[in-house]
């Protein structure tokens, strides 16, 4: 209901105003707008689509998602063996100056035994079994110290993958062992999975820990996957 507008052309304030359309600006979007790009609203996706989740291989070109690491790159097969190839270079040198210098005490003291004389001396029996005894201490020596390295050397790969994700020779070539769930150091679980599966399968006449060691190479996915890094949920990257 309307009033008649009162004298002198004022506007009559009980009559009903007619609204006016929304005006576009801040506030909500109206219908038939698109929205405007701006806070609150969605972004659209970038050129190419949305980055791959993480964990995947990037159309298995040698590059891997990891969370808080991001895009990185898979270590290839050379890179691995030529790692693996100077921890053994650096491995075997050391075993072998145990080895060698336990046999050369050995064979020096029984080199010893002729200054013992002849078996007519008196005292040659006894001075030959003293030196066979020292012979023999000395090469229970070296196997002692053969056992007490082989421990070192369980440590040393165990270890440092666990707190560094790197041995010597994974040093040297770059490459870092980490976890794929989210780019972190192995830690002492995955550290000791990761290397004693290898450690098992050399008693099968090391035909096993060879096989762990090329496994790499039936891993179908890209990510250069060993069967010892499935079961400790690592992968091997170039830093």
């Amino acid at each position: 209901m309307s009033y008649p507008p009162p004298p002198g052309g004022q506007p009559n304030p009980y009559q009903e105003q007619p609204q006016q359309p929304p005006q576009p600006g801040y506030g909500y979007p109206q219908q038939g707008v698109p929205p405007q790009g701006g806070y609150g609203y969605p972004q659209q996706p970038p050129a190419g689509g949305y980055p791959a989740p993480p964990g995947t291989v990037q159309a298995n070109n040698g590059y891997l998602n990891i969370p808080y690491l991001g895009t990185v790159r898979v270590a290839t097969m050379g890179q691995r063996f030529l790692a693996r190839l100077v921890d053994g270079l650096i491995i075997g040198a050391l075993n072998s100056i145990i080895i060698f210098a336990g046999v050369g005490g050995a064979i020096g003291l029984t080199a010893d035994a002729e200054d013992c004389g002849t078996y007519l001396d008196p005292g040659y029996e006894a001075c030959v079994n003293e030196n066979a005894e020292q012979a023999l201490g000395g090469i229970a020596a070296m196997f002692a110290m053969l056992a007490l390295f082989a421990v070192l050397l369980l440590l040393y790969e165990w270890l440092m993958i666990a707190f560094k994700g790197a041995t010597v020779g994974k040093m040297v070539l770059g490459l870092k062992v980490v976890r794929e769930a989210d780019g972190r150091l192995p830690g002492v679980g995955g550290g000791f999975i990761r290397y004693i599966i290898p450690v098992v399968g050399a008693f099968l006449c090391y035909i096993g820990a060879v096989l762990v060691y090329l496994s790499p190479f039936f891993d179908n996915s890209g990510k250069l996957q060993g069967w010892h890094d499935r079961a400790a949920g690592t992968v091997v990257i170039k830093k």
